[in-house]
Parts: C-alpha cells; structure tokens; sequence
C-alpha cells in the first residue's frame, strides 16, 4: 500500500467519525426508543396480585409476629454517654420490634389497615391487643422523650417520619372506639414528627435523589397526604413549595441506570410519585413529558428487579424496589387511565415476581417487606 492510499484510508475514516452523531451518556440516539420500551408486558392474572382474605392473613402474620420481637435489633442510635445505651423495648417501648424502628412503624400501619380493611381477619382480636400494648399514652410519651434528646434531632429523618404519618392517617380513618383511641394516644408523637418537617424542610437545599431511607420524594409524599388528610395547610404548602424548588426543573431522569445494587426506591418513579400529588392534572401532564416522557408510551416496559439472595439483608431490598415501583405505576394508572392505564400490566409484573417469596423465612425480608407489598396491593 503506496502513501496515497494510506493517507486517503485515513481521511476516509476520520469523516465518518465526524458525521457519527454524538451521545451525551445517559441519553439516548436519535431515532431511538429507550431501552425500557419494548413489546407490551405479558399480562399478569388477576389471581396472582389481587388482595383477597387469603392474601391478608398471610401478609397479616409477618408483622404480627415481629413488632413485639426485639431480637435482631438495629437501633440505629447516636449515643451522648453510656446512659443512652438502653434495649430496643426501653429505648422504643412502642416501637421496638422489627429489627429498626421504622420497620416497626410500618409494621404497626400494616396491621392496622388488614384489620379495617378485612375484620374477619383470623387474629383480628390478637392484633389489637399487640396494638394497644404497644401505642399508649406512657409508651408514646417516652417515644417523644427519645426524640428530644439532644443527639437524635434527625433521628429516622424523613423516611420514618413519613411512615409514622401514614400510621397516624390510618388511625384517623378507623371509625372504631378502638382506632380513636389508638390515635388519639398516637398523636403527640405525630405533631412532634409535623414540627419537625416544619424544620427541617426549609433547610433542605438540595433534593436527596438515592434508593433507600434517605430518598426525600418519598420522605415528603405521605406526610403531604397526612396534611391533607387533617387540613394542615402549613406543612401541605411547605411540602408544595418545596417539591417544586427542589425537583419542578428537572428533566430526562435517567431510569435506564436503574436500579442500583440495594435500592428499594426507584428515584425517578418517587419523584413522579410526590410531583402527581402536588400538581395540579394539567400541569403534571406537560411536566411528565420533561421529565420522563416514555411513561406515556403504550409500549412502556420495565423488568422486575431481580433478586439474587434474599437472605442477603441489603439484596433483598429490591424485592422492596418492585413493590414501590408497583404502587407508583397503579397511582398513576388509577388517577390518569387515559395517559397511563397501560401501567397497571407494568406494575402486575413487578408485584407477581416478588409477592410470592416474602414469606421464605428469611428475616432479612420478612420484618419490612409485607407492608411494601400491602402498600402496592391497597394502591392496585
């Protein structure tokens, strides 16, 4: 090969790397669908995913037989001195089962919505009895007390305070002398967990975008309904005004980089699940199509989280991850059929692959999951 030819070769190659169109990493070709949008999902049986008497006793008897369990037990504390070590039942009386006290409040909420929603329920009397043993003025009192100590001011900040919020509005809603009373004893630790938000809110200069306890869309997303609910206009406008300071820019979230290796949250689907509380039917529309606009695609496809080792305590947050994927989606497909009805089929497949195995015995899943998958089952 003489020079000429070389040098022509050369030439030849460096104009068609010129012309070849560049890609931003994390976005997308042109004339390209994202990677999620296939074939439409094979569609689930409604037998497979459907909240039926069989399905709440079995859901029923998870936190039933851990949220007076103390042992596993992370607590999760920041000690001052030696007199802040305590057991998990002195330093949360009401709150001390579960293995963390989040999954403890959780748990609490599980039972109580299996009880109203289903009264027929097998151990319904058992239930209630672990409840008032549990949430009572003395026992709440001494929740408050550990919250105010002075190293704890962002003790499970938010994601337990939002899930004690959904606890007390599962309480609120329960026309029953025994769910009155159960809120009524409730409530002094949840107006504590309101000033709190209160707080804090303002402070938060940056949004939390991650997959776990931290994700601050979901931190925001049942306190605002907790607001509603009780006409709190104060925090439901500084959770309004914050979500939109914080995440009303954003656009293209990358969910073709999810999920990460322990989430249990996709923070793209949070984030539009906090945003289609907030705004306004017509103003969410033109945003979803900034944000994540293969949403609205019919052939929208997104596959299940797989599991590796559910005795692995962080793994198997991503059974969490299809459940909370799960409830998004039927939110929206309920809410907005005409736009996203397609969903549903999506998040059928995400609720069928992890519901049947969170009851293989292992703790690790056992102690949180079955209110993750109540949560999407209530929401489908």
């Amino acid at each position: 090969m003489n020079f000429k030819q070389i040098l022509f070769g050369l030439l030849t190659l460096s104009i068609l790397s010129c012309t070849e169109k560049k890609t931003v990493p994390g976005s997308l070709p042109e004339n390209t669908e994202p990677q999620e949008i296939s074939t439409t999902p094979a569609k689930v049986p409604d037998s497979a995913v459907k909240l039926d008497s069989i399905q709440a006793e079995r859901l029923a008897r998870l936190p039933f037989q851990c949220i007076q369990n103390q042992y596993p037990n992370k607590t999760g504390q920041v000690l001052s001195d030696s007199t802040d070590l305590g057991t998990p039942k002195e330093l949360h009386p009401a709150f001390y089962g579960c293995f963390d006290w989040h999954s403890s409040v959780h748990g609490h909420w599980s039972l109580v919505k299996l009880i109203k929603d289903f009264p027929k329920l097998q151990i319904r009397d058992s239930i209630i009895t672990q409840l008032k043993e549990n949430i009572n003025s003395k026992n709440i009192q001494q929740e408050i007390n550990y919250f105010k100590r002075e190293q704890e001011y962002a003790y499970e900040r938010m994601y337990g305070w939002s899930w004690l919020l959904k606890l007390q509005s599962e309480l609120n809603s329960w026309d029953d002398e025994d769910g009155r009373r159960l809120a009524s004893e409730l409530e002094p630790l949840s107006e504590l967990i309101v000033s709190r938000y209160l707080e804090f809110l303002p402070k938060l200069n940056y949004p939390l975008r991650v997959g776990m306890h931290g994700n601050s869309a979901f931190g925001m997303s049942f306190a605002y309904d907790y607001a509603v609910q009780i006409g709190n206009e104060e925090l439901k406008t500084l959770i309004e005004s914050t979500a939109r300071r914080l995440y009303l820019k954003d656009k293209n979230c990358p969910i073709e980089w999810e999920p990460n290796g322990f989430d249990f949250f996709s923070p793209c689907l949070q984030e539009v699940d906090l945003m289609q509380r907030i705004l306004a039917r017509d103003e969410f529309n033109f945003r979803i199509v900034d944000f994540l606009p293969q949403l609205k695609n019919t052939k929208f496809n997104l596959n299940p989280a797989e599991v590796s080792d559910r005795k692995d305590g962080h793994l198997v947050h991503l059974d969490g991850l299809n459940f909370s994927r799960a409830w998004v989606m039927y939110r929206l497909a309920k809410s907005m059929p005409n736009e996203f009805g397609h969903l549903k089929a999506v998040a059928d497949r995400h609720l069928a692959y992890s519901l049947p195995v969170i009851t293989d015995g292992s703790y690790e899943g056992e102690h949180w999951l079955a209110s993750f998958a109540l949560y999407a089952l209530s929401e489908r």
